[in-house]
């Protein structure tokens, strides 16, 4: 009887953001339906499973894993009986064009050390930018990271911190006050690329990375990222939300300014109290609202806005290993500026290329069959605003990527290859419904962040929220967790006598 009493809230999206908004709303009281239009759940962090390989379509670098450690205590589970994860080490393996490697670690006595090899000048400027970027922390991800911008004054508030701690300046500029070696600079600024945002135009307010990975550290779940998907969505089918898969929405239906109901693609009308969207604002708002209903979000608007870079990602698996291999490895080019503004500003692609190479099998040979390795590398190239054709592009593009990582990295990989495949800005753009095939959706520029991203709660239309990427505090697996916890702050309470009772969990 009190389940029929109980609003109804839909989420539409089942990425990490969609999920943990369920979870979130269910154990506030909401009864949940998350309508998803893929086949599986995870959105970008889907998974590929080929010839014996498992592939993490998404995320693979785990931080703050008590993010999704809290969805399960919500609603009275131990996280540990649903899914293990393991610290990596090192957090990142750098690799120059010169030959040259970084380690970055989370010893630091063994990064001292290696920075002192590097240039014995910049120990002490490393231990004043981490100092620094422990102090950005602090603000921007322990005061800010949950707590909604839906006014400009919210915005004016944290200004003057903002300000103190010199977040006007790019992440690469702030480095460069405190590093003088190049190499060094590079380790220290590439962490926003990881976010989909430029080093060199990205607010230093996200040197708040450096120490958010020096608090927790980098992880990963065995079994893959997919694993914690799998975990969360076995969680959600046993507090009750309504998972329906291959159900894409196509319109969200407004009365009075306020959101009504969802159809989808089939035809379905599903009724509404709230509606959460982990899809990319940009979509949702041109595709799913009418525009007699955004005053603000018109398509002129959306249009003028940055979208971040898009990725050519390759998966592939061999007959044999490479364990000199780190986890995570970043291939530096001869160029970092230079390719940069090729990406972001010019929309080019350019004929060298800087990549993340992941190595799953050197903490996990569950990932490929025994006496074999699992890999994806992935390659940061411009949005479609570019204009590339990728259908003509795409195979020689994939050529380049494996002739490259055999000549250097992986020898031998070319006559090793069992399987191998690759997507492009089409997948984003087409699959994922990213705006232009944006990546990690609006580019984290100063700008465009906090009060300047998209709202956690429409301006718009009444009882329309999101989650995701592209919302406050941004892309990267914190930033979208942490944008189903600003919920908890925005989204109206359950009375009592309406909530619907979690399945275990006492009331």
């Amino acid at each position: 009887m009190r389940a029929a009493h109980a609003p109804h809230a839909v989420v539409i999206g089942a990425g990490f953001g969609g999920m943990a908004a369920a979870i979130r709303l269910r154990a506030r009281g909401y009864r949940v339906t998350l309508l998803e239009a893929l086949e599986q759940t995870g959105g970008r962090a889907s998974v590929f499973h080929r010839d014996g390989f498992t592939f993490d379509a998404g995320p693979t670098v785990i931080t703050a894993p008590y993010l999704v450690d809290e969805l399960f205590e919500l609603v009275g589970r131990e996280p540990a009986d649903h899914y293990e994860m393991v610290p990596v080490d090192p957090f990142y393996r750098v690799e120059f064009a010169d030959g040259s490697r970084f380690d970055y670690v989370d010893d630091e006595e063994r990064l001292l050390a290696q920075i002192r090899a590097f240039s014995p000048g910049d120990v002490e400027g490393y231990l004043r930018l981490a100092d620094h970027a422990r102090r950005i922390f602090e603000i921007g991800y322990v005061e800010l990271a949950d707590a909604p911008f839906l006014r400009v004054t919210d915005m004016l508030r944290v200004a003057p911190a903002m300000m103190r701690l010199e977040n006007h300046k790019s992440v690469y500029a702030l480095v460069s006050q405190y590093i003088e070696d190049e190499r060094l600079r590079q380790v220290f600024s590439f962490q926003p690329l990881l976010i989909g945002g430029n080093p060199f135009r990205c607010s230093s307010i996200y040197m708040l990375i450096h120490w958010l990975e020096r608090r927790w550290g980098v992880h990963w779940a065995k079994g893959g990222t997919t694993a914690l998907v799998g975990a969360l969505t076995r969680l959600m089918s046993d507090i009750g939300v309504d998972v329906r898969l291959q159900t894409p929405v196509e319109r969200i239906t407004v009365s009075g300014g306020r959101v009504e109901a969802v159809e989808t693609a089939s035809g379905e009308h599903i009724p509404a109290d709230l509606i959460v969207c982990n899809g990319d604002p940009s979509t949702v708002y041109t595709r799913l609202l009418a525009p007699e209903h955004r005053r603000h979000n018109t398509d002129r608007a959306i249009r003028r806005k940055r979208q971040g870079m898009s990725l050519f990602v390759a998966w592939f698996g061999a007959n044999r290993t490479w364990p000199e291999l780190a986890h995570h490895t970043i291939i530096l080019g001869p160029r970092y500026r230079e390719l940069l503004e090729d990406i972001f500003e010019r929309k080019i692609l350019a004929d060298d290329f800087s990549l993340y190479l992941h190595a799953p099998t050197r903490s996990d040979p569950s990932m490929a069959p025994p006496g074999h390795e699992a890999f994806y590398v992935l390659s940061p190239v411009p949005n479609q605003r570019s204009g590339i054709d990728w259908e003509a592009r795409h195979q020689e593009y994939l050529d380049r990527l494996l002739d490259a990582l055999d000549a250097t990295h992986l020898p031998g990989l070319r006559e090793s290859l069992v399987t191998s495949f690759a997507v492009d800005p089409r997948y984003f753009e087409g699959r994922l419904r990213s705006y232009d095939g944006a990546a990690f959706g609006l580019e984290p520029r100063l700008t465009q962040s906090a009060w300047f991203r998209y709202h956690n709660a429409s301006e718009d239309v009444g009882g329309l929220y999101f989650v995701g990427a592209s919302t406050h505090p941004g892309a990267g697996m914190p930033g979208v967790l942490s944008t189903a916890k600003v919920l908890e702050r925005i989204v109206p309470e359950v009375e009592p006598w309406r909530r619907e009772p979690i399945p275990g969990l006492a009331s």
